[in-house]
Formats: structure tokens, C-alpha cells, sequence
């Protein structure tokens, strides 16, 4: 068994961003939290605010023996709008952009070649705006976040309807 490793990736409302990644294989763990920001330990309300610099984050604790990191890459990229510099969807603020977060030279490598070729392929007009950015301290958010989508599906399932990413999802990522 190869030495796991994390990945750190801000897509707006971490609610919406566990999902994805959940029950693959070579996948150990997602945690939802905050990093970016500049107080210690900062608790959901004052995340929400827009004024700690924190990013909305999952950390995701993988194989890379059995899951790539250009695997992860691949998931993420599409459940963002990497376009839109002031948050994702209908949550808008700093605390709701996007950014990978690598935590080697590697991984650092293989965001910015993604990006590189995202913005290559001409799926989107507007510039690429999602930040690569050395992963810092992390903060696990509150309990009641983690797994929000498996503790509260009734209320996840509204709140990712009235979003509108499942529409930005469908529209801007299908395969062709």
C-alpha cells in the first residue's frame, strides 16, 4: 500500500462538493472545512461572513497507488463554474471560490496543467480564474457539516436545486 496523500479543493458550498468524490476506491476519507484564511480555528459563522479569508473546502485523504490525482482532477473541475471569481452559483462571497490546494510539487504541477488545458479547450469564453494555491492550515468544519448530505438529504436536495449548479453542471460539462 503506497503512503496516502490529501487534496484540497474549494467549489463553492463544500456541501455540494463531497459527494463527487465519496465511495471510490483508493478514496480514505472527505472532511469539510476551511483553509485559506488568516484566524485560527474559525467556526462556520464567521467563515460565512467573507472577512477571514478562509475558503469553503473538502480534504479528501486518497491512494494515489489506486486513485491518481489527475483522477481527482478530473472530478472536480466539473463540478465548478472555474469562471466566476466571486463564488459558485448562488453562493457568492470569497468564502465560495474556487481554488485547488495542493500539498506538493507534484500536485501543484498537475493542477496547473489541468488548468492550462482547461482553458485550452475552449469549453468556456471567459478566463479560468480558479486559483492553484500551496495548501495551509486546515480546519475541519462542525460536525453537522460533515456528511450534511447523508444527515439532512431533505434539506441538501433543496439547497443544491435552488443553486443552480446541477443546470451550470448539465449545460456547460456534458461529454460530447
Amino acid at each position: 500500500m503506497s503512503e496516502l496523500q490529501k487534496a484540497t479543493f474549494a467549489g463553492g458550498c463544500f456541501w455540494c462538493m463531497v459527494t463527487p468524490f465519496e465511495e471510490l476506491p483508493g478514496i480514505h476519507g472527505i472532511v469539510s472545512g476551511y483553509t485559506g484564511g488568516h484566524i485560527k480555528n474559525p467556526t462556520y459563522e464567521q467563515v460565512k461572513t467573507g472577512n477571514t479569508g478562509h475558503y469553503e473546502v473538502v480534504e479528501i485523504t486518497f491512494d494515489p497507488s489506486l486513485f491518481a490525482y489527475e483522477k481527482l482532477l478530473e472530478l472536480y473541475w466539473p463540478q465548478t463554474d472555474p469562471t466566476d471569481d466571486g463564488g459558485q452559483f448562488q453562493d457568492r462571497g470569497t468564502q465560495y471560490r474556487t481554488a485547488i490546494f495542493y500539498h506538493n510539487e507534484e500536485q501543484q504541477e498537475l493542477a496547473l496543467q489541468s488548468k492550462v488545458e482547461l482553458a485550452a479547450s475552449g469549453r468556456f469564453t471567459q478566463p479560468i480564474v480558479t486559483e492553484i494555491l500551496p495548501a495551509s492550515v486546515f480546519y475541519p468544519a462542525e460536525e453537522y457539516h460533515q456528511d450534511y448530505h447523508k444527515k439532512n438529504p431533505k434539506h441538501y436536495k433543496e439547497d443544491r436545486e435552488q443553486s443552480g449548479r446541477d443546470e451550470f453542471i448539465d449545460s456547460n460539462w456534458q461529454q460530447s
